[in-house]
């Protein structure tokens, strides 16, 4: 596959097309992840995945850093998804220890079937979850959602709408797995900041072992020591620390703190169960 990383946009989606047909079609040579970013959505996953992808045994997929395979894009089969990542003949020379290969895609720790799909058909995954403060999560989230054009309200009336923007659209997700929610991909500010209950889905399927935080306060404040636990959770060498970079973080206007307080105390009981969780206060709550 191509390195796409310095195409135009028109230039991308033609090697995109090319690529992935050919990785379809050479599907059975090719690596399934050891490791996803399942999320949660504005957490540093960008930052993470490209940390990760500067470790020499770590092999991203080639396009793009999340395929969306297990969220949006399930009905294209396994074949299309395993055509998406490295030659295992390639990877093997190209690595200095056993190779691994990874992808980002922030909406599998929220969305209702993605769980379920990933332990069904990548036995064994480890998977790495990004956290930060929910009420940050949300008005960064709204900020990205509106600079994408997916969203056009501000953000006190777009919380006023999240309640009846996503009524009955899980159990719709879970009804037709073919379906597609806006609302609940772009709109669940509130919601996906409850992560508890997304931790707690996870577990049910994978076990505490094989799933590991990221306070991502933590990350961006002193990333070396995040960085060895995420390297020994995934059982990977320490090779030197890479370039820590933060990315992806984008420009907005202060949050009104009245707003904030609200929000705030709305996260109140599902950080004291997070809390219990992870057996440690979260960083914005200590």
């Amino acid at each position: 596959m191509i390195d796409s990383s310095s195409l135009s946009p028109q230039a991308k989606r033609a090697v995109h097309s090319v690529s992935v047909t050919a990785g379809r079609l050479t599907h059975r040579a090719r690596m399934l992840p050891g490791f996803l970013i399942v999320g949660a959505q504005r957490c540093g996953t960008t930052s993470m995945y490209r940390t990760l992808s500067q470790h020499p045994a770590v092999l991203k997929s080639p396009l793009h850093k999340g395929v969306h395979f297990f969220d949006t894009s399930y009905d294209r089969g396994l074949p299309w998804y395993q055509g998406h990542f490295p030659l295992r003949s390639r990877a093997a020379r190209a690595a200095r220890a056993t190779p691994v290969t990874f992808e980002s895609s922030p909406y599998y720790m929220f969305h209702p079937l993605a769980a379920e799909r990933i332990s069904r058909d990548l036995p064994g995954v480890r998977l790495l979850v990004l956290l930060r403060d929910p009420v940050e999560r949300a008005y960064s989230a709204h900020a990205h959602e509106l600079a994408r054009g997916y969203e056009t309200e501000p953000f006190e009336r777009a919380l006023e709408l999240e309640a009846s923007r996503l009524a009955g659209e899980a159990e719709r997700i879970m009804a037709d797995p073919s379906y597609r929610s806006h609302s609940h991909q772009h709109h669940a500010y509130r919601t996906r900041g409850q992560y508890i209950e997304q931790l707690e889905r996870l577990e049910k399927l994978f076990g505490r072992d094989r799933i590991h935080v990221v306070d991502s306060s933590d990350f961006f404040t002193d990333p070396a020591p995040v960085y060895a636990a995420v390297l020994d959770f995934l059982g990977l060498p320490f090779l030197g620390n890479p370039v820590f970079e933060r990315h992806n973080a984008r420009p907005r206007s202060p949050l009104p703190a009245q707003l904030g307080k609200a929000l705030d105390e709305h996260f109140i009981p599902y950080d004291k169960r997070l809390a219990g969780w992870l057996g440690r206060d979260p960083s914005w709550r200590r």
